[in-house]
């Protein structure tokens, strides 16, 4: 029998790593930042066209390669971070397989210029699908600039998967972000499309946060420092204040290097115990420094999973930290056990002076002025000098039968009037035909039966096809507001309300004005809240972000969908008679009442044979 195991060719094996290396266009620039910053760069440059499918290129002024370095860079397995397998476990850079560039070239159009600072000249390489065509001598800056172009070229499979262009480039700056953070001493700069949409220069961390998600973020930061011998903990946390919908600026780092773990956020989630509104995450922006023997990055391929040697005492560290600085600066309430006694009154201070009382030993409140008169049952009586208090109730006592005589004739209206409303609600009640369960379902009778309706999701039905329908006639009603109110968005928030504007008017919003980080409405629907309008507008930015299927996504029906979700009546809410008919009124009113904008069932009809068999 023939053999039938053989070997890979190279660029098909380049071809499979690419696949675990490349998924998306922010995968190359993970991969080229970190590259740069292993350089030792402090300048970066990254610049991309249409999302980084057409190009992606990252210029940096670091240390540069040589040209048989450069020439090796693109070979498989090739790195200048490890030389054994006990490298692997003393880990201080980024990239380290020696994969990411001959992974990129395999799917990709690559050219790389190169020089290091004591060579005259540098080296250009270009590279098709793992195939140099070219290498010569070109005159370049200290530094290194790689260009890919035309990514997934070869591959016209993956290069389909890929989302709209608004997508790609959302996932391009969330690893900016990631990056950018981890690396505040380092300037970066970023092109889209020729126009700037980041410059950050050198700073400290809290001016790089601020830099990022805007000027406004600066005064919801809570300094968090913890200094063990097995962590060491530096950063900030948000205010709970200030907690969002969405868990977008939420950023661990260990060792410089951004990770994710649902474990360590469970304890800073325990942190803010009994802080936080239901449904909403704090932010926070922490590095964790740890020895590098005793994690293990090698674990996943894009090296943003990390495996612990002793996560539970992380966890504890961690969660100690982080409420030490929420009750530290006021945020949460704190006993403090350890008293200042300079802060006591001091009561036993011997040389205190007691209060002075002044007493006018004269004043006699029952002394009568001269010409004062009292009136007592429509007769005045007048007071002569030494008239004694009892003068007041002369008089009196020739009243008592009259007074008795006025309390028996008096008559009570109550009994009247209980009367007509226990009738009222009689007639209401055999008038009602819906009724509300645990304030989550509407009961609604039928001829077969009844109706059991979930009001949340018939809430939205009725919201949802109403907001289609002004987005779709253009003619929806706004209210004005008195005065503008003034929301702050980081720039990347505030590029995806510019995209949304039209659509967003059309249901009834009035922008005055859109700059870098405000927005200004002086307009809201009918329908909407003042107070719920920063909801609502968060709540539109998550849904946009991540839960966008496709380039082939309509605008508008995601924008009636997270208004509707929003504004729904949500479970627990108490509605009364009025309230229940009209909203199953409404509901039986729309196109589509079976399910909601999500399909998910809006109601259930039981029979009365249904009943019936229940109680066989």
């Amino acid at each position: 029998m023939a053999d039938i195991i053989q070997l890979l060719p190279d660029h098909v094996a380049n071809q499979i790593a690419a696949g675990e290396v490349v998924q998306r266009p922010a995968s190359v620039v993970k991969e080229l930042m970190e590259n740069a910053i292993d350089a030792g760069a402090s300048l970066i440059k990254l610049i991309i066209k249409d999302a980084g499918k057409t190009l992606i290129q990252v210029i940096d002024n670091g240390k540069g390669m040589s040209v048989t370095d450069a020439r090796l860079s693109f070979e498989r397995h090739a790195t200048s971070k490890i030389r054994s397998a006990d490298d692997l476990f003393q880990l201080h850079t980024k990239g380290f397989r020696g994969e990411a560039l001959a992974s990129i070239a395999a799917i990709a159009h690559v050219e790389l210029k190169t020089k290091q600072e004591q060579e005259e000249v540098g080296t250009c390489i270009e590279i098709e699908g793992s195939n140099v065509i070219s290498q010569e001598v070109v005159v370049t800056p200290k530094g290194t600039s790689i260009a890919v172009k035309n990514l997934f070229f070869n591959i016209p499979a993956r290069r389909n998967f890929l989302k709209s262009n608004p997508v790609e480039t959302r996932h391009i700056i969330d690893e900016f972000h990631r990056v950018v953070l981890a690396h505040p001493s380092i300037g970066f700069v970023m092109f889209h499309n020729g126009s700037e949409s980041f410059n950050l220069p050198e700073s400290n961390y809290r001016q790089r946060i601020v830099n990022v998600f805007g000027s406004k973020t600066n005064e919801k930061l809570v300094p968090v420092e913890e200094d063990t011998e097995v962590l060491k903990v530096s950063g900030f946390i948000g205010k709970p204040e200030f907690a969002k919908k969405t868990r977008g600026e939420q950023f661990f780092f260990v060792n410089d290097r951004y990770i994710k773990s649902a474990y360590l956020n469970h304890a800073i989630g325990s942190a803010y115990e009994g802080l936080l509104k239901d449904g909403t995450h704090a932010s926070y922006f922490l590095n964790l420094t740890v020895d590098p023997q005793t994690i293990d990055i090698n674990i996943h391929p894009t090296k943003t999973e990390i495996k612990f040697d002793d996560e539970h005492t992380l966890y504890a560290i961690l969660r100690s930290a982080v409420k030490h600085s929420l009750g530290q600066f006021n945020i949460a309430p704190v006993l403090d056990f350890d008293r200042d006694s300079n802060l006591d009154t001091p009561y036993s201070y011997q040389q205190n002076k007691m209060p002075s009382i002044e007493v006018d030993n004269s004043f006699n409140p029952f002394k009568e002025e001269k010409g004062a008169s009292t009136t007592v049952s429509n007769q005045t009586y007048k007071k002569g000098e030494g008239a004694s208090w009892e003068g007041l109730y002369v008089g009196l006592e020739s009243k008592g039968t009259k007074t008795q005589r006025d309390f028996s004739e008096v008559q009570f209206e109550s009994d009247q009037s209980e009367t007509s409303i226990f009738d009222e609600a009689n007639q209401i009640e055999q008038k009602q035909s819906t009724y509300q369960v645990h304030n989550k379902y509407l009961i609604s009778k039928i001829k077969s039966g009844m109706l059991v309706i979930d009001q949340n999701r018939a809430h939205q039905r009725v919201l949802y096809e109403e907001f289609l329908q002004h987005m779709t006639v253009k003619e929806a009603m706004s209210q004005q507001l008195l005065f503008p109110l003034e929301l702050h968005f980081s720039p990347q928030e505030i590029e995806i309300i510019n995209q949304l504007k039209n659509d967003l008017e059309h249901t009834g919003f009035v922008f005055k004005s859109v700059n870098k980080e405000l927005v200004e409405i002086t307009g809201v629907p009918v329908s909407v809240p003042e107070s719920e309008v920063s909801i609502i507008l968060e709540q539109l930015i998550s849904d946009v972000e991540h839960e966008v299927p496709d380039s082939n996504f309509s605008a508008t029906d995601l924008l009636a969908k997270s208004m509707a979700k929003s504004l729904a009546i949500k479970t627990g809410q108490s509605l009364n008679r009025v309230e229940q008919e009209h909203l199953v009124n409404t509901l039986f009113a729309c196109k589509e009442p079976n399910v909601s904008p999500v399909n998910k069932t809006t109601f259930i009809t039981m029979t009365v044979d249904e009943l019936d068999r229940k109680f066989v």
